[in-house]
């Protein structure tokens, strides 16, 4: 079809600071620092992607994935838009792995064929708008007052459930979830993250049965993401639920911890998934497995996360949304997209396609290159 022909990509940085440090048991994040991929059809088409690439996790970096945007960038130039399996399996045959950068260049590709067919995006994808999303809100990790403090001013703000990094010692993480609950009372719905820093299964089980008289909700990834043969341990002889995140990254993880019974819930992140085509298998996986799932990110802007939206909209498995972090943001460089409401509360743009962009003057001064 000439008219959705590619006829122009840019792959950019997006570059913004952070109110503060984000600390997790992997290290500290200091700034955002993503790669934004617009797609551009001889029609006039313009799809918008966007990537948060993380070292310790999908083994990138925004200076790999300009790099590794620029081999694709030449590969689909002249190809159709709309033919999104013959685009994304071009990706794959350029480079193994490198989740991260292509999710970038699906969801761009998404974009123009929601466009194109007048469509939201989570429509195209086979969803309704019909259940409201909301999202938590993290408490980064730290000393256990203050996390406390952070806490409790999230609770004012009307957060309907707090998340909270872990992933010290048995005493240290015991003491920041009791000094949590003493300042937003029994009740409030938290949940924990380890991001794998309880290690091995046998630490992991201490640790959990140590906090499982403060009603948590879930638990995600409490042991390293190479043990996930013994994460079924975990899930047994914990009195939390167990969520998988850094362990499940594709559909053929999936598949592996579902045959496991290694957990009660997973948690898709499309740049772990390299983005919607492999992410709403991973959701049909654990839809048709009973599982409980969520749709997160890393340290997406909100066009990124808009995206995510969409994904969470596809799928009625989808109970829970991990959208807090352009909040987290010192600048808001997106035009369009979602809008935080009170309660935590997402209000999902509705027109065809993503309904994200970001502000020309921001791409002015980035580092972006054309083909």
């Amino acid at each position: 079809m000439p008219g959705t022909t590619l006829q122009a990509i840019s792959i950019y940085k997006l570059l913004v600071p952070l109110r503060e440090p984000f600390v997790i048991s992997l290290g500290p994040l200091l700034a955002v620092e993503n790669v934004v991929v617009v797609l551009r059809t001889a029609d006039g088409h313009v799809g918008y992607g966007e990537c948060s690439p993380f070292l310790t996790i999908n083994g990138e970096s925004v200076d790999t994935g300009f790099i590794v945007g620029q081999y694709f960038a030449p590969a689909l130039k002249g190809r159709d838009a709309l033919d999104l399996p013959g685009c994304l399996a071009e990706l794959d045959r350029i480079i193994y792995g490198n989740s991260s950068i292509k999710s970038a260049f699906d969801i761009a590709l998404h974009d123009i064929a929601a466009q194109h067919a007048g469509l939201p995006l989570y429509e195209f994808l086979g969803g309704k708008n019909d259940k409201v999303l909301t999202t938590d809100m993290t408490v980064s990790l730290g000393p256990p007052e203050k996390m406390r403090a952070d806490a409790e001013q999230f609770q004012r703000e009307g957060f309907p459930a707090i998340k909270v990094k872990l992933g010290g010692t048995l005493e240290e993480d015991v003491a920041r979830i009791r000094a949590i609950r003493a300042g937003i009372g029994p009740t409030h719905p938290l949940r924990i993250d380890a991001n794998q820093g309880w290690r091995t299964a046998d630490n992991a089980i201490a640790v959990l049965q140590a906090l499982g008289e403060f009603n948590i909700e879930h638990c995600e990834e409490p042991i390293l993401r190479q043990h996930f043969m013994e994460l079924s341990r975990v899930r047994a002889a914990s009195p939390i639920p167990i969520m998988a995140d850094e362990s499940c990254g594709d559909e053929h993880d999936a598949a592996r911890l579902i045959q496991l019974q290694a957990c009660q819930m997973l948690n898709i992140k499309l740049g772990k998934s390299s983005g919607f085509h492999r992410a709403q298998k991973i959701a049909k996986l654990g839809q048709a497995a009973g599982l409980t799932l969520q749709v997160g990110g890393f340290l997406e802007s909100r066009l990124g996360m808009t995206a995510a939206a969409h994904l969470a909209l596809s799928n009625p498995a989808i109970h829970h949304c991990d959208f807090d972090t352009p909040l987290m943001f010192t600048e808001d460089p997106v035009v369009g997209g979602f809008r935080y409401r009170p309660g935590g509360v997402i209000e999902m743009h509705t027109g065809p396609g993503l309904g994200a962009t970001i502000d020309e003057s921001w791409l002015r001064k980035a580092p972006q290159v054309h083909f």
